[in-house]
């Protein structure tokens, strides 16, 4: 039972990421029908936000300090913080230490002006091009922000901690009744966990609930109708493609602390995230979500030691697998609508 338990959340723990990125995924392909494969850069950027804020708030400038010596006899060099300095010494240290989740605010209106000006610069200009056409411009726009973020940061992983208030586990064994420490699970999955269905939960509101959303949808469906009304669909989709990419954004900025940002990480998590979307049923949103946990959940299972032993090298295939069996038996995915991409 506490197997089962562990790898339950291990997989609702993936499948948040999956589910996420899968999320913004068909956000843009249900509304403007492009096939996006530089998404998974838009999840690396997000990541490397959380990594820009902790360097600039970490910025600092040097003092002396006359009553203390290194090792040469000189007065020693003191780095302190600008925020430190600004906010006091408490104030300053906790800013720079919850840098992280400040980073979601900081990446919102990054990622936003991002995917306008990719939409806007790029995109517009392939949505009557064939879907081979998009795949080729966008998997080489993937290719470029990855070596920009490679030159200005880096080939190694970037460590991104999370704030010490979150740094511990959570004794699910005692929660449950069970032996203390049997099942114990880091605080951070746990909000990630959380903070992907509340973000979750305010795409499917902001789509189904309010009047731009509604607009969104009626275009989705039927996009020549909507703008006879009168109504600019294209700058609605604009709009749209900024929230996906903010969505793939902030999945990216609440899992650096879980996988070090590094410039191959968008990539690791493309082909995955389009797996993804295709067992759940291309421009299905709820299909997009719940073939993201359920793959999650699969692929944490396979991981297991004994289903290793048992069936060897299945963990690093379990979701191919299911993706073929899904395609065989539903052609459409789980969820997928009828006419999509069947041209």
């Amino acid at each position: 039972m506490d197997a089962i338990i562990l790898q339950t959340l291990n997989g609702l723990d993936k499948g948040s990421a999956y589910a996420l990125i899968a999320l913004g995924l068909t956000l843009i392909f249900g509304t403007l029908g492009v096939v996006n494969f530089a998404h998974g850069a838009l999840f690396m950027i997000g990541a490397f936000c959380a990594v820009t804020l902790q360097r600039l708030l970490s910025a600092s400038y040097t003092t002396l300090d006359e009553t203390r010596t290194d090792f040469l006899g000189n007065p020693a060099k003191i780095e302190t913080p600008y925020v430190e300095a600004w906010f006091g010494p408490d104030v300053g240290a906790g800013i720079i230490e919850w840098s992280v989740p400040l980073a979601i605010l900081f990446s919102i209106p990054v990622m936003m002006l991002i995917g306008f000006a990719m939409e806007r610069g790029l995109i517009k200009h392939f949505y009557k091009r064939p879907h081979a056409d998009q795949i080729l411009v966008t998997f080489g726009l993937a290719i470029v922000l990855q070596e920009i973020i490679k030159y200005f940061y880096g080939a190694n992983p970037i460590p991104t901690p999370a704030p010490n208030a979150l740094t511990g586990s959570f004794d699910f064994g005692a929660l449950l009744g069970m032996d203390p420490n049997v099942i114990i699970y880091p605080y951070w999955r746990l909000v990630y966990f959380a903070f992907a269905a509340l973000v979750i939960g305010a795409v499917f509101a902001f789509l189904q609930f309010t009047t731009f959303g509604m607009v969104v949808r009626a275009g989705m469906a039927d996009r020549e109708t909507v703008g006879l009304l009168g109504i600019n669909i294209d700058k609605r989709f604009t709009i749209m493609f900024g929230l996906a990419a903010c969505v793939a954004g902030l999945a990216g900025v609440m899992y650096a602390p879980i996988n070090s940002p590094n410039y191959h990480m968008g990539m690791d998590f493309l082909v995955l995230s389009f797996v993804v979307v295709v067992v759940g049923g291309m421009g299905s949103l709820p299909g997009a979500v719940l073939a993201g946990f359920l793959l999650g959940i699969l692929e944490s299972f396979a991981s297991m030691t004994q289903v290793i032993n048992l069936i060897p090298g299945i963990n690093q295939i379990i979701i191919y697998v299911v993706a073929i069996i899904v395609l065989l038996t539903r052609p459409r995915g789980l969820m997928g609508r009828k006419g999509v991409m069947e041209e």
